[in-house]
This record gives structure tokens, sequence and C-alpha cells, in this order.
């Protein structure tokens, strides 16, 4: 695909940690405050639990060709495998994982990546967010961890 047919200008593409750990401190609407849209390949969708009615800027993207085989035998789970595949087909902007062997397949494919933590700085530069602490002690208080 090339970059004349993007989805749009800014294609952001997310695994479910980071709508899932978002959500449960209430704060996923930052994501819409900073990227407008996000796309979620269908096992994100199946794996997030979060009720999507009334958020339309979450659009779920089908794969349309077969995970690549260089994702396939880094033994992901099935919404980072497909995150990640997804991104590549839309040749997105950015990728948002937290996992760090998600994080290092992406790297080592190319990928601009960020993470949830990079999506607060991103929200606190756009003057979104006042304050990063109090975001990032609530994601902390839910079990959140940061991988080495």
């Amino acid at each position: 695909m090339d970059p004349g047919h993007r989805v749009s200008p800014e294609t952001i593409v997310s695994n479910s940690s980071p709508l899932i750990t978002l959500d449960r401190i209430g704060r996923l609407d930052i994501l819409e405050a900073v990227y407008k849209r996000v796309f979620i390949p269908p096992a994100v969708r199946q794996e997030i639990g979060v009720d999507l009615a009334g958020r339309p800027w979450i659009a779920e993207r089908s794969l349309t060709r077969p995970i690549d085989r260089r994702i396939v035998v880094a033994d992901l789970g099935a919404g980072e495998s497909e995150a990640i595949s997804l991104a590549i087909e839309l040749q997105a902007t950015q990728v948002i994982l937290d996992d760090e062997p998600a994080r290092k397949l992406a790297q080592t494919l190319g990928l601009p990546l960020i993470g949830t933590l990079g999506v607060l700085l991103a929200a606190k530069r756009a003057g979104i967010l006042t304050a990063m602490r109090p975001t990032a002690k609530a994601l902390l208080a839910t079990g959140f961890c940061l991988d080495p």
C-alpha cells in the first residue's frame, strides 16, 4: 500500500492493553482527544470488553492479508499479533503497544510505536492534560506496570 492510500493522514492502531487500561481509569477520552480516530483489529475488539457504543472514533478494521510469518513465530497474543499486522497493512503513523515483546517486534519491523505513557505525554504536550502525574498514578493503581 502506498502512502496515497492511507486511511487518514494520521493512522493510529492500538492493541487492547492501552484501551483497557485507560478505560479502567475513566480516561479513554484521552485517545480520542490526541488522535481523533484509532483503528483496532477484530482480536482487540474481542479482548477489550469495553462498550464501543458512542465511541465511533474507535474503528474496527479487519485484516486483508494473513498475519506475517515473522509475527506468527514471535508467539504474541492474538490482539498484539493482529494489531501489529494491521499497523503494517495500514502503514500506521503509530501503533500503541505496552507489552515488551510486542514493542520489540514492532521496532524490529520498523513500525513507529508509542505506549500508554507516551500517549499521556502527547496529551500533556497538546494541552489536553494539565498534569500527567495524576493520570499516571491512576494507571499504576490499576496494576499497570512498566516493562524494563
